[in-house]
């Protein structure tokens, strides 16, 4: 995997540092709801989809699909094979879903099919996967309350195995429209001999199209561009122009093919064993503040020393000599707050004042190894006081401190992998560009705020739920902070029974489902109409975030899970169920 060589930055104005808790709200949710004729196309994997990564990708699938250009519309496919859409004009009075296109079913259909998949690729475009092997662009039509016009199918391929469709835009340059389709799909992997032999594969195509004479124009694919890895990403979207890719996954991926050619890898440097040169610094941090001791070359006078320190880079060096540290730091510093000295004329101590006091880096320079990192005699202490229980010879009998297993943690504890990385590709070199370790980030959910932009993502930052838009346009700015939810990510990851997440797209509420009938609604704070005082801190309480749990009258598993900024909308195998979150 490329080296993480840039760091998410935290807006702190949309942190809340006074954050106290969500309220349980015992107001009931109105919930509407309406019988479907046809069952959903749920898929059930066989034997030969055993893998962890088939049942993420395709066990744990959303067959429900918010229109994000309609937000009062949804689909899905049914056991009938037809994709239907449910518009939503008034609440109490739901009509029942219409056809809008049928998928034409195939003489050799693939035994192993796997769940068909639908992406809104624009106002008026769809891409839809039959679910064995068969991909299909459609022309829609303006969709919206007064449109029933039938779906039109102007490209199909099979592609050979089957796929899920991930994500799909649509854009126009020089007159040439345009495609951008990324599937996903299980292979398996001849070169794979250990593990599951399967890889997960990424086949990111573009199609275009191509007037013939006197003819009606005709879509083909113009490029075929093949990422693999060994994980299921959590998220994985095209630039809308299509000029490059975005994957976040527990493990990395590569581009192994263009238009059937292999890519060229860059050959692993060949292990020498070398003795380990060493550290030019050494550095101590606590929870306020990271002390440096960079070595120097004898005799060095402080006019020699060339020192810059930015809120996100540092620069040390000697004049006459290469930098000794550079680069930009792990999280932002305050320069004004942040000093240095000269020791001896043999070394420099830097002393820098962390902006976000309480988190600990795990580097000092984004890439940089020359340096190591010095634990104090305190922090040794007390790690060596909290983890003394698990290499104990005697057998630990106190009741109020029982022994840890594994097996009892929840995933609030689990840290992610430390391969764990969000990765742009560029789409011409298909060489990453920027990469984001998220090894302490647990990825929540994906949801599309505004179609004409990338879907965001949700990640957790210690307690809270921070919201990520991509700009692609801004390589110096890559993923905006746009929203945040208040001690969120503690509150999804500890719900074992979670099976979908997301939020409103204007940001006003998060919600989250269990695998059977219960959904949570997290409001954002809001001024209380009541005078609340809070005999803790002895102070008037102005805002509260309510918590909220709807109860679905159903015993069958939910399906699917969409939030609109008014609604939610929960799918099960014979029921759509929508719920009044917000009123206009």
């Amino acid at each position: 995997m490329a080296a993480a060589n840039y760091s998410l930055k935290v807006n702190r104005d949309l942190l809340d540092p006074n954050f106290e808790s969500y309220r349980l709200s015992l107001d009931s949710l109105p919930t509407y709801s309406v019988e479907l004729d046809a069952a959903v196309a749920e898929v059930k994997l066989k034997d030969t989809q055993y893998t962890l990564e088939h049942l993420r990708a395709f066990g744990m699938y959303n067959y429900l699909h918010l229109d994000p250009w309609y937000e009062d519309s949804v689909l899905f496919v049914d056991c009938k094979g037809r994709v239907v859409s449910l518009t939503v004009t008034l609440d109490t009075a739901l009509t029942k879903p219409r056809e809008v296109f049928c998928v034409p079913a195939e003489p050799s259909r693939c035994e192993d099919g796997v769940c068909a998949s639908l992406s809104l690729t624009s106002s008026t475009w769809a891409a839809l996967s039959d679910g064995h092997g068969r991909l299909l662009l459609l022309r829609t039509g303006k969709r919206g309350d007064s449109s029933h016009s039938k779906w039109e199918p102007l490209f199909s391929e099979n592609m050979g195995e089957p796929f899920i469709v991930l994500h799909s835009v649509s854009h126009v340059q020089a007159g040439v429209h345009a495609m951008e389709v990324l599937l996903l799909g299980i292979r398996k992997d001849p070169e794979e001999t250990k593990g599951s032999e399967f890889s997960v594969n990424l086949e990111w195509i573009t199609v275009t199209n191509t007037e013939g004479q006197g003819q009606e124009k005709k879509y083909e694919v113009r490029k075929r561009r093949v990422l693999r890895g060994k994980s299921v990403p959590h998220y994985a979207a095209v630039e809308p122009q299509g000029k490059g890719l975005m994957v976040a996954s527990e493990k990395p991926f590569v581009f192994t093919s263009v238009d059937g050619r292999p890519v060229e890898q860059p050959e692993p440097e060949p292990m020498e064993e070398e003795e380990k040169a060493d550290p030019i610094y050494f550095w101590q941090q606590t929870a306020e503040d990271i002390t440096v001791c960079v070595r120097l070359p004898e005799g060095v006078t402080k006019e020699e020393v060339q020192f810059r320190l930015t809120p996100d880079n540092i620069s040390i060096a000697v004049q006459g000599f290469p930098p000794l540290l550079q680069g930009q730091t792990y999280e932002s510093v305050d320069p004004e707050a942040s000093a240095w000295i000269l020791k001896n004329d043999k070394s420099l101590e830097v002393t820098l004042q962390k902006r976000s006091e309480g988190s600990m880096w795990p580097e000092l320079v984004m890439g940089d190894s020359r340096g190591e990192f010095v634990m104090s005699d305190d922090q040794a202490a007390m790690i060596h006081e909290r983890l003394k229980h698990l290499t104990s010879e005697e057998l630990n009998t106190d009741k109020d401190r029982p022994p840890c297993s594994a097996q009892e943690l929840e995933d609030c504890d689990v840290v992610q992998e430390e391969g764990s990385s969000l990765t742009h590709f560029d789409g011409e070199t298909l060489k990453p560009t920027q990469v984001v370790s998220l090894g302490c980030h647990q990825y929540l959910f994906t949801v599309t705020v505004n179609p004409a932009d990338m879907p965001c993502f949700c990640l957790r930052h210690d307690v809270d739920a921070l919201v990520w838009q991509p700009r692609p346009e801004q390589p110096d700015n890559m993923w905006e902070h746009v929203a945040t939810f208040n001690a969120l990510g503690y509150v999804q990851a500890s719900n074992r029974n979670k099976k979908f997440a997301t939020c409103a797209p204007n940001f006003s509420y998060a919600s989250h489902c269990e695998c059977l009938r219960r959904a949570f609604i997290y409001r954002q704070p809001s001024p209380v109409e009541t005078v609340l005082f809070n005999r803790k801190q002895g102070r008037q309480v102005g805002q509260v975030a309510k918590q909220q749990v709807a109860s679905l009258e159903s015993d069958q598993p939910i399906l699917g899970f969409r939030a609109t900024n008014e609604r939610l909308y929960v799918l099960t195998p014979g029921t759509l169920f929508v719920l009044k979150v917000n009123n206009n």
